[in-house]
């Protein structure tokens, strides 16, 4: 008799082994041990000393990880909700403006260039804006000089008034691109008939945006506030190239405070520990932002 060949109840799940080995090697495992390490004060060479939860009572008092979170919400600010609302506007105007006078494939390149800074290195953006922000020979600077403003010349990186704020507005240009082209694949779904109705009823273009329209792309909106939210809680590159968190700490954030704790201090236990807490952080925010979509998804 011959033996039966096995069968699984559900073949298809034989494909997701090497994404679940590669998750767990480079997610899970890597965030396991950082865990671990947050518990013990370790200089990375010889052996950690496990110390508890020292790391996370000195994390609570330590004022400069509370003042680099106030920056994050600043990077929240410039990354998600100024993008999301100024995206909402310029994909609008691509697609009911440009698009219907102009045509379909202008509008298809000025989307390409809003989105330009998002495909660019942003080791090669940020070195770009730093000579256009250099206090001397700066592009910004000669500008304001050369149209009679040269009172407003600033040392917009190195001056601790000033260099958040720019930081925020290199995000701000960064960032623009994504929701400009999320928002105008939301717009293309979104149904004619019903800004038909809404027109010859009377409405207006911005009663029929903000009536018939946002309703519709209301997912690609969570979307968006979602993942530009997580992307400024996790910002790193833009503020290590510009500013390196000066000048005196006045553009530090999280992720930042963390590198240089565990690398430039070598006080690897703590810099775990940072790097902890803002995990959880993401995660619950993550957590958050889908239910709330869900719900939202739900009630319509």
């Amino acid at each position: 008799m011959s033996a039966r060949p096995l069968r699984l109840r559900n073949p298809y799940a034989l494909y997701l082994i090497p994404g679940v080995l590669a998750f767990l090697a480079v997610v899970i495992v890597p965030f396991a041990m950082n865990v671990y390490v947050s518990f013990t004060r370790w200089q990375g060479v010889g052996s950690p000393t496990w110390t508890g939860l020292a790391n996370y009572r000195a994390l609570m008092k330590d004022s400069r990880f509370w003042e680099s979170f106030q920056h994050s919400v600043s990077m929240v600010l410039a990354m998600a909700v100024i993008p999301t609302a100024v995206g909402l506007v310029v994909a609008a105007a691509l697609f009911d403006y440009i698009a219907q006078h102009f045509g379909s494939r202008l509008a298809s390149v000025l989307r390409a260039c809003f989105y330009l800074p998002q495909v660019l290195p942003i080791t090669v953006a940020g070195i770009v804006w730093s000579w256009i922000l250099a206090p001397e020979n700066g592009s910004l600077n000669e500008l304001l000089k050369a149209v009679g403003l040269g009172s407003l010349q600033q040392d917009w990186l190195g001056d601790p008034k000033f260099a958040l704020y720019s930081v925020m507005a290199v995000m701000v240009w960064v960032q623009l691109g994504f929701p400009v082209v999320i928002f105008m694949a939301g717009l293309q779904r979104a149904d004619p008939s019903l800004h038909e109705a809404a027109e010859l009823d009377g409405a207006n273009w911005w009663q029929r945006f903000w009536h018939v329209t946002l309703p519709q792309i209301r997912p690609e909106i969570h979307v968006v506030m979602l993942w530009c939210t997580i992307a400024a809680l996790k910002v790193f590159g833009a503020v290590y190239v510009l500013t390196k968190g000066g000048p005196a700490d006045a553009t530090i954030v999280p992720s930042y405070f963390s590198f240089s704790t565990f690398f430039e201090k070598t006080d690897v236990g703590y810099g775990s520990a940072i790097a902890t807490v803002l995990t959880l952080i993401i995660l619950a925010l993550t957590t958050i932002g889908l239910r709330f979509q869900t719900r939202s998804e739900a009630a319509q």
